[in-house]
């Protein structure tokens, strides 16, 4: 699903050249569920944009689903993260005006699906989520924030993407919410097959992946499975 091979980033500034990342090479498998994880400045962030397709790198080649995104251009890249990958963020970005529903219908809209399929695929993709029905009509600002993250997975999912990536999805959460959250993650991987990428810098988030990638100053310092 995804390879990385001999991955550099390098930043330019007013002190010199800085490199955040080092040469990393790994690969994640169809299906897989894995946490790269970090502290500040260890490059996870760095890392997290160029598999999302925000940022390309220096140098190296990555490969998503069998497609090579090095050379692509802003235009190739911006529809590779609007039908290949489902973004979920620490903040939500639910509007908040528009309800639940049409919240998770929307990237369709601007994927260009037919409105008829709109609807039953945002139910499926709030189904798979694990938010009840009842909830669909509401606005943001009536459910939990644990239901608001779930609506982001939700909206993640709609365009049935290659791969979740997930940065940083508990932060703005309390434990046990959070804890909610990251077992929906769980679910998406074993019950439905879901290949997920989770960025954190917590130990005990990590841990609900089956597999941790740690890095340090721009280099991948741990690469083990947890299950």
């Amino acid at each position: 699903m995804i390879d990385c091979q001999s991955i550099r980033k390098i930043y330019a500034s007013q002190a010199g050249p800085t490199e955040a990342l080092k040469g990393i090479t790994f690969s994640i498998g169809t299906g897989e569920f894995v946490a790269i994880m970090g502290q500040s400045g260890s490059g996870k962030s760095t890392l997290m944009h160029i598999l999302g397709c925000l940022d390309v790198a220096t140098s190296g080649t990555y490969t998503l689903d069998g497609q090579d995104v090095t050379e692509m251009n802003e235009n190739e890249l911006a529809q590779i993260r609007s039908t290949r990958i489902g973004f979920v963020f620490q903040a939500f970005y639910l509007l908040p005006r528009a309800t639940v529903l049409r919240n998770v219908m929307l990237p369709l809209m601007y994927a260009g699906v037919p409105r008829q399929q709109r609807e039953p695929r945002a139910r499926a993709a709030l189904e798979k989520a694990a938010l009840p029905e009842k909830f669909y009509n509401y606005s943001p600002n009536q459910i939990s924030g644990g239901m608001m993250q779930r609506v982001a997975i939700a909206r993640a999912l709609a365009n049935d993407p290659v791969m979740i990536l997930a940065d940083e999805p508990t932060g703005n959460l309390d434990s046990k919410t959070g804890q909610m959250v990251l077992e929906t993650f769980q679910s998406l991987h074993r019950q439905h097959g879901r290949t997920i990428v989770l960025i954190t810098h917590e130990s005990d988030v990590a841990a609900y992946a089956a597999r941790i990638v740690r890095l340090k100053d721009g280099e991948i310092i741990e690469d083990r499975k947890t299950i």
